[in-house]
């Protein structure tokens, strides 16, 4: 083990080390708290977003994202700073880290702070530091910004209690889809350890919200979605929904159909003495924006149905926030690595979020998306117009008809712009202009629905057709469509749940 360890570093040379260190944790997102100032500290944390974010009216937000030290006892083979590598190692302290944090807010340089660390001498040394610095901010500096912080899988309970109180959104990386994966390239961690701190986090936040309200935690989009479904009146057996249930537990990997899902003794933490560490004058709740979590992917041969299996298996039993996914990037030359010759696979992690997207707002299960048979996306086409496709029994769709749901299923049709045909219908029967003005995307939807029982335009149901036209639409209409007047709705990153770009 090769340690370059640099003593008396000025903070801005720390600073340089150790924000370079943390440009692997993938933390591009909404906040989903919203807390005003409170006159007796500085900062607030609104509802829209942290690093690299985009608010509600345009701003571009940012946060301080560090790493507390790039040390590490742990070796796994795809991390930059993992204990075998020959690399510049230091660490803040606490006192440094709220300095920067302060000075940095003043300035107007950031609106938040995102602290993940690796593990130095012990995970219960480095959460302990980790939670000493959150309380000083808060309790100290009286900083009543937006806080996200690792939780270290294999630290002691109460140190994670006491982060949550501190913290508005709590993480524990996944790291890797399956534990298999996770055995062959850090095997100094384990899948157990990683779901411990997980369940921990979701049983504060759920206690949290039962004695202080909303202020203790709100719901993942997942959630939501699924208490919509079930109010609804939804023909599943047209879709033949599949759902992985709660009991296929993860004893040796996989349950008998083969898909990975989460091992349930994770389950079996507890929350007591979760309440008994609540700082004085507590107004945040614990982790009041929810938990979240990162996978790593092509670094591990899973398929993209095992990944997107994993991370519905999360939402439904863990209620994350989100799921994050990063493309392999291959800084260690090792053999047990694969080798990217086109570089990092970032066409699949663009995939692997649309098809997020589709189990979160609308309403899709992982094994609709893909099956055992189909088991990866066809990266020309995004998730939803391969599912589309791959279904054609299921279209066309009357618009003037149709449920909420299932208009969601047909490709051009976002849940903003499927509110607006529910509303709109009420007063009206539609046609394809109204469908234009209520920002249907019409170069992908003239396939599969129609209007009073008519399609757009003279179409084939034949998957291949189909295929062909909407690559072709990527540069605009079907060649044999182009020659009428038609236009299409760009995606706007503002809308109230617009999907990633390319999807609707």
């Amino acid at each position: 083990m090769a340690v370059v360890y640099q003593e008396n570093m000025t903070m801005e040379e720390k600073l340089r080390i150790l924000a370079d260190a943390a440009k692997y944790d993938v933390a591009c997102t909404s906040s989903g708290v919203e807390r005003k100032g409170t006159g007796r500290g500085l900062g607030n944390s609104i509802a829209a977003g942290i690093c690299h974010s985009f608010s509600a009216d345009g701003r571009c937000i940012s946060l301080l994202k560090i790493l507390f030290t790039n040390e590490c006892i742990y070796d796994c083979k795809y991390c930059p700073n993992r204990s075998s590598n020959d690399v510049l190692r230091t660490a803040f302290t606490p006192e440094e880290v709220c300095t920067l944090t302060m000075e940095f807010y003043r300035r107007n340089y950031i609106e938040g702070l995102f602290l993940s660390s690796g593990i130095r001498r012990s995970p219960n040394e480095t959460m302990e530091q980790i939670t000493e610095t959150l309380r000083m901010l808060r309790e100290e500096y009286r900083f009543n910004g937006y806080i996200h912080c690792k939780a270290i899988p294999g630290a002691d309970e109460s140190l994670i209690d006491a982060a949550g109180w501190y913290a508005d959104r709590m993480s524990v990386n996944l790291e890797l889809p399956t534990a298999d994966g996770l055995r062959r390239l850090a095997p100094h961690k384990n899948r157990k350890n990683i779901l411990l701190p997980m369940r921990r986090i979701q049983n504060g936040i759920a206690k949290s919200r039962e004695l202080l309200g909303m202020n203790g935690g709100n719901r993942g989009a997942y959630w939501h979605t699924q208490q919509s479904l079930e109010g609804q009146t939804f023909p599943k057996e047209r879709y033949g929904r599949i759902r992985m249930s709660s009991s296929g537990a993860e004893k040796g990997g996989e349950h008998a159909g083969g898909v990975p899902v989460l091992e349930e003794s994770a389950g079996e933490a507890s929350c007591s003495g979760t309440f008994s560490c609540i700082p004085k004058r507590q107004v945040r709740g614990f982790a009041p924006a929810g938990q979240s979590t990162q996978m790593i992917i092509g670094a591990t041969p899973e398929t993209d149905f095992e990944i997107v299996s994993v991370a519905e298996a999360l939402y439904r039993q863990f209620d994350l926030k989100r799921v994050f996914y990063s493309a392999f990037v291959r800084v260690n030359d090792d053999s047990s690595l694969p080798v990217l010759p086109g570089g990092p696979p970032l066409l699949r992690e663009h995939r692997m979020y649309q098809a997020d997207w589709l189990l979160r707002y609308y309403g899709f299960g992982a094994g609709e998306l893909l099956t055992e048979e189909r088991p990866n996306f066809n990266v020309l086409l995004d998730p939803k117009c391969n599912w589309a496709v791959g279904h054609l029994e299921c279209f066309p769709v009357e618009v003037n008809r149709a449920d909420y749901f299932t208009l969601l299923r047909v490709p051009g049709i976002g849940p903003k712009s499927a509110r607006r045909i529910v509303q709109a219908r009420r007063n009206a029967v539609l046609d394809f202009g109204s469908l234009k003005k209520l920002g249907v995307v019409l170069k992908r939807a003239l396939y599969f629905i129609t209007c009073s029982g008519r399609m757009m335009y003279p179409t084939r149901l034949d998957e291949s057709y189909i295929i062909r036209h909407l690559l072709e639409a990527e540069k605009g209409l079907p060649a044999d469509l182009r020659g009428e007047n038609i236009t299409c709705r760009q995606l706007s990153l503002f809308d109230d749940g617009a999907p990633l770009s390319g999807q609707g």
